[in-house]
């Protein structure tokens, strides 16, 4: 029983050493005015093949309040993504981008099956029913990627040292920021900064409950 305990102490310490000895990437975003850039994605992707990781990953995107909630998502190739819809009234989901077209007619509560993310690129949502509900996934062949809060700051985490393309995307954007080419030391800590220009897109407004149409 000591012998055990002894071992799980010097595990604990050797992944949290391992853990404290990898790289961070800080970056903090803002749009053309200097306003933090909250849904604003940094991906990381490393030089050689793409890596899908060791686990199947799974992702949740809620319908709530007649909304896609999170606005914007990002996973990896490979990732399954689920679509339960927590509103009372029905949606009907569709994309009909080239990285993924898919349709989920008519539903209330959990979606009749999950959608596997196999393609990189940009896949946008809607509803059918609910004109102005939209929604974006961005779809990277990197593990290494993180998106801005509403402070406009993403911190990617665990890097291993390497060369990597450091990139830049919002659903949002007229132009992306130009892409960096970084070579991340071990234990290396870095603070970024990157601006966008973002294009102020017209948005058809959410009218109240009582004159939704199809809110029963």
């Amino acid at each position: 029983m000591h012998i055990r305990l002894q071992r799980s102490l010097w595990f604990a310490a050797w992944m949290l050493s391992a853990s404290a000895a990898a790289a961070v990437i800080e970056v903090n975003v803002y749009d053309q005015g200097n306003k933090p850039l909250a849904d604003a994605v940094v991906v990381l992707q490393r030089a050689g093949p793409a890596k899908s990781g060791n686990k199947p990953k799974r992702a949740v995107i809620e319908q709530i309040d007649r909304e896609f909630n999170p606005f914007v998502s990002v996973v990896q190739t490979g990732t399954t993504v689920a679509f339960p819809n927590r509103d009372p009234m029905l949606h009907h989901l569709f994309s009909f981008s080239q990285a993924k077209t898919f349709e989920i007619k008519l539903y209330r509560g959990e979606a009749p099956r999950d959608l596997l993310f196999d393609e990189p690129g940009v896949v946008a949502l809607g509803c059918n029913i609910h004109d102005w509900m939209e929604a974006y996934v961005l779809v990277v062949d990197s593990p290494y990627y993180a998106k801005t809060g509403s402070q406009g700051n993403a911190l990617v985490i665990n890097l291993p040292a390497g060369d990597y393309r450091l990139w830049f995307w919002h659903p949002h954007q007229k132009k992306p920021p130009p892409p960096q080419t970084l070579r991340v030391a071990q234990s290396d800590k870095r603070q970024l900064t990157t601006r966008f220009e973002i294009e102020k897109r017209p948005r058809r407004d959410k009218p109240p409950l009582q004159a939704d149409n199809y809110a029963g």
